[in-house]
């Protein structure tokens, strides 16, 4: 969310970056916000002088008791009513029209770093760099649920009847590499000076409309019916949400933490056929990191964060790229975004693993989390979230990269300690 002085300061700014994130039937929201506004400083202004009045007329009505007149302190009495009930006119409009400006800016779109690339769609994001070799084998990679078949390690049949589409069980030794990749994600976060944390799965809605725009609230959250609860879609969410109401230390920034989470979405939509399978589900696991951190640190702190991933799926021998979101792929809160792609042998292209985003002071805005300066001076903290791993996409890079001629599947040596000393699952 904006500042409101910022809009009503630089409403050209604002409707450019709208029209930046090609979202122009927001334009009309800009002009929307600032006279609802000014109308609300106007009633806010009458009420206070108004109530200054009264703290006035009061002390006059003592004197005028004081000194016998009775008649002259009950016409003052009564002038104090009249406002009194204009008063109360006034609070109730200005709290209306409060509200009303908060809704508008909670879908103002956020400012983009001037460095985001401009375009419409996910289709104009731009590659940055690739990191590994691309490589194809001599053999013929089958699709990532037959990989699984072949060792038993996925059942989606059962998973249909238990639980519906979009679900699944894994089994043996897929299930344990599942939970390796989990934990090896972990460490190696913890390695990089972050503190791991298991967050609450369900967060209340407040905590939900801090974090996320309306749109993107709909499209992936599960409420939980009789009560103010939501399933959590990424563990981000909860781990910004900690911070909610806080004034924090200057000195104790960055606050970074690393954490576990199932995570829960709708996932609307009609899908292709290479998001069959663990590709798009409602249920998965996920290894996340949050940085919160002074303004002029975000930038810094962006780019490690995003190096983070790259480096972990490097250390297991597969091959990714980083890409540059484009303005009309970005969701209204953030600032600035980098997916990382893993190489698909099978498909011969990338495919997203992770993202990396700065969302400035959006998050920070909404919740009220704030850092006390040095000086006493108080400002908004910086958000950034990025994915360390999330195994059913990991697991569909991993198994194809490290498919064998043979039908094994090689584990790099990054991640044999977590299963148990083994340098391949092979069929039994």
């Amino acid at each position: 969310m904006l500042d409101l002085k910022f809009v009503r300061e630089n409403p050209d700014i604002v409707k450019q970056n709208i029209k930046n994130k090609f979202q122009e039937d927001k334009l009309p929201l800009v002009d929307q916000v600032i006279e609802l506004d000014a109308q609300a400083r106007k009633a806010q202004q009458e009420a206070d002088e108004l109530r200054a009045s009264r703290k006035r007329i009061s002390k006059e009505i003592g004197a005028l008791m004081g000194q016998g007149k009775k008649e002259e302190a009950e016409a003052k009495k009564e002038e104090v009513n009249k406002n009194a009930a204009r008063l109360e006119e006034l609070s109730a409009r200005e709290t209306e029209l409060q509200a009303r400006v908060r809704e508008i800016m909670m879908v103002i779109p956020n400012i983009i770093d001037p460095s985001v690339p401009i375009g419409k769609d996910d289709s104009e994001n731009v590659e940055i760099q690739k990191y590994g070799e691309p490589l194809v084998p001599d053999f013929e990679v089958p699709y990532h649920t037959e990989i699984m078949e072949r060792f038993d390690g996925i059942d989606l049949d059962a998973a249909g009847k238990v639980a519906g589409n979009g679900f699944y069980y894994l089994m043996g030794d897929i299930a344990r590499l599942h939970s390796a990749v989990i934990s090896y994600a972990r460490d190696f976060m913890i390695g990089r000076g972050f503190t791991y944390c298991v967050p609450p799965f369900m967060i209340r809605s407040n905590v939900v409309t801090g974090v996320m725009s309306f749109a993107e609230m709909d499209a992936m959250m599960y409420k939980i019916e009789g009560e103010d609860l939501y399933l959590i879609g990424t563990s981000e969410h909860s781990m910004i949400g900690k911070f909610i109401d806080t004034i924090l230390e200057e000195k104790s920034l960055p606050r970074t933490l690393t954490s576990y989470s199932p995570c829960f979405r709708k996932e609307k939509g009609a899908h292709g056929i290479e998001e069959r399978g663990v590709y798009r589900i409602h249920q998965f696991e996920k290894q996340e990191m949050i940085v919160v951190c002074k303004p002029e640190e975000s930038k810094e702190w962006f780019d490690k964060l995003w190096q983070n991933t790259v480096d972990l799926f490097r250390s297991l021998d597969i091959p990714v790229r980083t890409l540059e979101c484009c303005s009309g792929d970005l969701a209204d809160l953030k600032v600035k975004s980098i997916d990382v792609e893993a190489w698909s042998p099978r498909q011969q292209k990338y495919f997203e693993v992770g993202s990396c985003s700065n969302l400035g002071d959006a998050q920070a805005r909404r919740l009220k989390i704030r850092v006390k300066g040095e000086q006493g001076e108080k400002y908004f903290a910086h958000t950034l979230n990025n994915t360390v791993v999330a195994p059913p996409r990991m697991l569909i890079a991993f198994l194809e990269n490290n498919l064998q001629a043979d039908g094994s599947i090689r584990i790099p040596d990054a991640l044999r300690p977590y299963m148990g000393g083994m340098d391949a699952i092979r069929e039994k």
